[in-house]
């Protein structure tokens, strides 16, 4: 398709600005038009490596005047199409803009570059006995969390990115540079513009700079595993671990499914029932009371085992089977690719959910393991699904459909972390209604051309 001559004339500055730092072959955009969602990609016309905040402000007020979308890119690992740049454009790559900028050990708090990796971040955390915990299981950008306000395993105890971010420095849509906040760890002063940004998706504005809260590495660390009789009998044991008041680390599930491809993926023994994987931070001896505790909560709700670890290569060996999860059930279907999705209800009502669900599998003949942050209420099914199987597909996509709104119908969520991207707009608005509506002004407010990421989390006109 041809592209049109505002666009070409915005890449002509571009490339006079940034030389051999903007791309415009075909493998390159090739490359930055999918993430690991089940959408189809699209091309952007155009890809930047960033190296500063400076950058972005150029290649912004570019686009600006051409009138070119913008879509940033980190390391492409979302799953709602978040970075598919629909409507073409630049494709702003942070990969390079990967710089940690200043840990203040004292305050409890670092400064990063978008680029940074949270692998990258713990590595250089670590000789200061600090960590950031905040843990998608994907290497994910530091960026991309904040953009897509990340959770994953270590939740239940340390929060979201939306509880971990403290300021931003972010581009807008007309190319000013703003700082959302300061480092205070707690402020009043006006509206809450952080918390704004973190879960926009790149719809406002690109973030170029973020100040993250630390935690200090626990003096010990201990893990466990145990196998229910039934899925109900594992949550109860979650919900009474809560209400306890033990301050758990992570609490993961695996129904059978998952532990039986599992244990054909690694060639472990696992039991084939549901699964609860747990960790405890703290002190050696508040390690191994949290332990001891939630050994016995599992017995009264009929675990018949509760193995547990402290050294770290028998922690490891534990985690194994959580961490594999999602290349065990690929290797289940060799070729197939992988469709995740995600809800959030109370956890009084997750058994509830969960069995309803699973009913809706076996009635639809889908093969959809389950894995889930289950102490936050929050779960995933993983379907390998072969995308040429127009049927197969079809009936797929219906289950995710009504999976998330049977979450909204219990006080839940359509995403408890992966975000709405482009594939569960609908539901957003089912989930909120108007409040959709003020989004919209929101987004005008902010993007009033509409060049960020344009055509995510919501159209500009209600259907």
């Amino acid at each position: 398709m041809a592209i049109s001559e505002n666009i070409t004339r915005a890449i002509e500055e571009l490339s006079q600005i940034f030389g051999d730092r903007l791309h415009t072959s075909q493998s390159v955009r090739s490359h930055h038009g999918q993430d690991e969602s089940w959408h189809e990609g699209a091309l952007p016309d155009a890809v930047l490596m960033a190296h500063e905040t400076e950058d972005v402000v150029k290649a912004v007020k570019i686009c600006a005047t051409y009138q070119m979308p913008i879509v940033a890119f980190g390391a492409g690992s979302s799953v709602e199409g978040q970075v598919i740049p629909t409507q073409g454009g630049l494709c702003i790559n942070f990969t390079e803009m990967n710089k940690v900028l200043e840990i203040r050990s004292e305050d409890f708090d670092v400064s990063v570059q978008p680029g940074v990796t949270r692998k990258q971040l713990n590595m250089e955390l670590r000789h200061q006995g600090l960590m950031f915990p905040v843990d998608p299981g994907a290497n994910a950008t530091i960026g991309g969390m904040t953009a897509t306000r990340a959770s994953g395993t270590t939740s239940v105890r340390y929060g979201t990115m939306e509880d971990n971010v403290v300021s931003l420095t972010v581009v807008t849509a007309d190319g000013r540079v703003i700082k959302t906040a300061q480092r205070a760890r707690k402020s009043s002063a006006g509206y809450d513009l952080t918390h704004l940004f973190v879960g926009s998706e790149g719809t406002l504005g690109i973030i170029t700079e973020i100040t993250l809260r630390l935690y200090p590495i626990p003096e010990a660390i201990s893990s466990a595993v145990a196998s229910f009789p039934d899925m109900e009998s594992a949550i109860n044991a979650v919900i009474t671990t809560l209400m306890y008041g033990v301050p758990i680390a992570r609490i993961e599930l695996l129904d059978g499914l998952t532990i039986e491809a599992v244990n054909t993926y690694l060639k472990s023994t696992h039991a084939v029932k549901p699964t609860l994987f747990l960790e405890f931070h703290g002190s050696e001896v508040s390690v191994k009371e949290q332990a001891e505790t939630v050994g016995g909560i599992c017995a009264e709700f009929d675990s018949a085992d509760f193995i547990w670890k402290t050294l770290e290569e028998d922690r490891n060996a534990l985690w194994e089977a959580r961490h594999n999860g999602a290349l065990a059930v690929m290797a289940m279907r060799p070729g197939a690719e992988l469709l995740a999705t995600d809800v959030c209800v109370p956890i009084s009502r997750l058994a509830e959910m969960i069995e309803k669900s699973q009913q809706y599998l076996e009635d639809d003949g889908i093969y959809g393991p389950l894995m889930g942050h289950v102490g936050d209420g929050n779960f995933h099914f993983v379907i390998p699904v072969d995308r040429t199987n127009t049927e197969e597909f079809a009936k797929i996509k219906a289950f995710c459909a009504r999976l998330a709104a049977d979450a909204i119908a219990m006080d839940g969520t359509c995403t408890g972390e992966h975000g709405i991207g482009l594939g569960k707009q609908s539901l957003l608005t089912e989930e909120l209604g108007e409040c959709v509506d003020y989004m919209r002004l929101i987004k005008q407010s902010f993007d009033p051309n509409n060049i960020m990421n344009p055509g995510k989390i919501f159209s500009l006109t209600a259907s």
